[in-house]
């Protein structure tokens, strides 16, 4: 850590701590974690000022990794310590990092208030449809029919789609990115910091031991462009290895067509992060019919939780008094014998 010309400096080491990581070896979290520490620096502020927040599961381990202030708290109510952590200290970049079943089963609850009230958090989902911690049982967002420990006849269960229920929450602003998409994870993460509001990333995670390849089509070389949809503000939806294929909107519905001379980009669907309708029918886009999307769904305004109640502090102190004597003595009073 470095300051020169009144500018802080940090590198990747200033976020590195003297813990032993302990994930498996191969695990999409190392990938991750990394990822996190280079994009810290590129902020500009102070490790005192940054707060990572966890759960329980493997992702939750996160805090101790990161050389910053952090809180290992209990199973799913991280997003509720977060929200009260953001209204009493405003001026901190609080992160809070779950996983598909901290987040989305016993958390569920507290994560869909937080992305409606809009706190100024950013909220990193790690999703690899799979329990790892407690040893590979089936997860809120495993696919129906999935053989685990938990389900050995197959999951009866639909799956959660994350972005669906962010969307579904209102959140102002909605993004999905790949462990191993090193570039594309830095950029979303940076997104989201400059967000004012909830930011929420579903980051698809590799559990090599208890589901592996659960992304495979999304991060092999070979099928990866035809796999992905890149979502780019104000550019159509183009994908393919040649990128000769694209989205197209007919009958209300999205449809996958080949791109020739009767079929032009200028008639494939342009994405727009302001339109939260076009937002869910991209969140319901999944392999083998369709391209898997990635990249920012929603980016929107609106005034956070945090602002909306200082102000109405600040209001009440204009209207009563602010020194406690003068505050209890106020109204109606009585002597008691």
């Amino acid at each position: 850590m470095s300051v020169a010309g009144g500018a802080l400096k940090l590198s990747r080491k200033d976020f590195v701590t003297d813990q032993d990581v302990r994930w498996c070896p191969g695990c999409g979290d190392y990938a991750i974690l990394a990822q996190v520490q280079k994009v810290m620096p590129e902020l500009g502020i102070p490790r005192e000022n940054i707060v990572f927040i966890s759960g329980i599961g493997c992702s939750s381990r996160f805090p101790y990794y990161m050389n910053t202030y952090g809180f290992h708290s209990i199973h799913g109510r991280a997003p509720a310590i977060a929200s009260g952590l953001k209204m009493t200290r405003p001026e901190l970049s609080v992160w809070v990092v779950t996983g598909d079943g901290d987040g989305l089963s016993i958390g569920g609850n507290h994560l869909i208030h937080i992305l409606r009230r809009n706190v100024d958090v950013k909220i990193l989902l790690f999703n690899n449809r799979i329990y790892g911690l407690t040893k590979g049982q089936y997860s809120p967002t495993s696919e129906q029919g999935k053989i685990t420990k938990s389900t050995p006849y197959g999951s009866a269960d639909y799956p959660f789609n994350p972005i669906a229920v962010a969307l579904g929450a209102q959140a102002t602003f909605v993004a999905r990115s790949i462990d191993v998409e090193a570039k594309h994870l830095q950029e979303t993460l940076l997104r989201a910091y400059h967000h004012k509001g909830t930011a929420f990333i579903e980051i698809l995670q590799n559990c090599n031991i208890f589901n592996d390849g659960a992304f495979a089509p999304l991060t092999d070389k070979e099928t990866k462009n035809d796999a992905q949809l890149v979502l780019e503000h104000g550019k159509p939806l183009v994908f393919g290895k040649d990128r000769n294929k694209g989205i197209q909107l007919r009958d209300g519905k999205l449809q996958v067509v080949e791109l020739d001379s009767e079929v032009t980009q200028e008639q494939l669907l342009v994405h727009d992060e302001t339109d939260i309708g076009l937002a869910f029918l991209l969140s319901q886009l999944a392999a083998p019919e369709f391209p898997t999307p990635v990249g920012v769904f929603r980016a929107v305004t609106r005034p956070t939780y945090e602002d909306i109640v200082q102000g109405q502090i600040q209001e009440a102190k204009k209207r009563r008094p602010t020194d406690l004597e003068t505050l209890l003595r106020q109204g109606d009073l009585w002597t008691v014998s």
